[in-house]
């Protein structure tokens, strides 16, 4: 068994808890003195950093190649237009690059049979590193109006640390953004809550993981006795990891930035509890 595993933590929809239960999950595990890295992969909103409050030591660009044609070169033969699957360069009497469009897999260079395409990289966002107290920190800030965020949180998790467990916090819902967060990982937790619309997005968030053959588990969030989840678990055989319950002073803590273990130091043991299962399941 990996003893540093990488952990994702997602759910089918915003608003369930998903971020509650990474950033305490992560605090838990340092003060176990346990070795905890928390990556926010959900680039568009990272919000992570609000509870956490790292110190942040270093931001660099990031960025994805996209190509450029020299057109004193080019013959406008047009394979490059041609083996681009998303439309990223057009054949006009000359290639007409899109960049917003393109997704730095380099075919467009590969294919030109005179070498007239080069790559140059496009920033389409900043990573950003440092440390929260014990907690190693890393975050992805998608510039505005930035169409694709996978090659971001790409970047993200390639700030690793490989002697550190490591808690991803994917973006919300099922797209191509959290299938780029939770690639790789060795278990997800779905965080999900005990409505309908809870559970309907649950329901689609483990059609789009199990082809990947990720081992899964359900945490409920402000659990109220409705029993849909469980038997919706128990019906898919997913383990159910913890049931949350349902709190105002949570409420109230986490709409002030606060972490609960600060004013409620009781939750900390649904939180050891709830590591505890996940390590007895991946």
């Amino acid at each position: 068994m990996n003893s540093f595993p990488v952990i994702a933590i997602a759910s089918g929809k915003g608003g369930t808890g998903k971020t509650t239960v990474a950033v305490h999950l992560a605090a838990e595990l340092a003060a176990q003195g346990r070795v905890v890295q928390f990556l926010d992969c959900d680039v568009e909103e990272p919000n992570g950093h609000l509870f956490l409050k790292p110190r942040i030591d270093s931001s660099e660009t990031a960025g994805i190649p996209v190509p450029a044609v020299d057109a004193a070169t080019c013959t406008s033969c047009g394979q490059c237009a041609e083996v681009c699957e998303f439309n990223a360069i057009a054949m006009l009497k000359k290639p007409l690059v899109f960049p917003e469009l393109c997704h730095g897999c380099g075919a467009c260079s590969l294919v030109c049979p005179v070498g007239a395409i080069r790559e140059t990289p496009r920033a389409i966002g900043v990573v950003e590193t440092g440390r929260a107290g014990a907690v190693g920190f890393a975050q992805g800030r998608l510039n505005v109006g930035e169409p694709m965020s996978p090659p971001l949180i790409r970047a993200v998790k390639a700030r690793r640390n490989p002697e550190a467990i490591a808690l991803l916090d994917a973006p919300p819902g099922t797209s191509c953004p959290v299938v780029a967060t939770v690639r790789g990982a060795d278990f997800v937790v779905l965080v999900t809550e005990p409505t309908p619309f809870g559970l309907h997005d649950l329901s689609l968030a483990v059609d789009a993981l199990r082809p990947m053959g990720l081992p899964l588990g359900v945490v409920v969030n402000r659990a109220d006795g409705d029993s849909r989840v469980q038997d919706f678990c128990r019906d898919q055989h997913i383990p159910l990891l913890a049931e949350l319950p349902d709190d105002r002073r949570v409420a109230e803590t986490y709409a002030r930035g606060e972490l609960l273990f600060d004013r409620l130091p009781e939750w900390r043991g649904f939180f050891a509890a709830l590591w505890n299962q996940i390590e007895a399941r991946r």
